[in-house]
This record gives structure tokens, sequence and C-alpha cells, in this order.
């Protein structure tokens, strides 16, 4: 397994989940609706900007129903 250092694997993080809320045909503001969050809090993780909770992460994969480990599969 490859370590990554932080900043690449929240870029890496990030790009998994635009690919995944594009598949599952949410917008920012759809996905950050559902999670009750701000439109640039999903942005920020999604450009690598900010590292997120796992409380998030697991509230992201039920909005967009896959598993958690499929954000972490890059």
């Amino acid at each position: 397994m490859e370590y990554l250092k932080e900043s690449d694997f929240l870029i890496a993080f990030g790009k998994n989940l635009r690919k995944y809320r594009k598949l599952k045909g949410f917008t920012q503001e759809q996905l950050a609706n559902d999670l009750n969050i701000e439109i640039s809090q999903i942005s920020r993780i999604e450009r690598g900007i900010i590292n997120t909770s796992i409380g998030n992460i697991n509230a992201i994969s039920k909005v967009l129903k896959i598993d958690t480990k499929d954000l972490f599969d890059f």
C-alpha cells in the first residue's frame, strides 16, 4: 500500500468524492443540502483544501448510497 502525504491524500479523496457525486447525479448544492452543511464545505473537500470528519464521510456515503470504503479507493 502506498502512503501519500496529507495534501496529496486530501486531493485524491476530493477527486474521488467529486467522481461519485457526479456519478450519482448530485450537484454540490444538492449534496450539501442533504448533509445540512454549506456548499462551500463540499467544494473545499473536493478541492482537497480541508480535512473533513469521519462523521461527514459516513454521512456522505449514506447520501450517495455507496460504501464508505469506495471514497478511499484511489
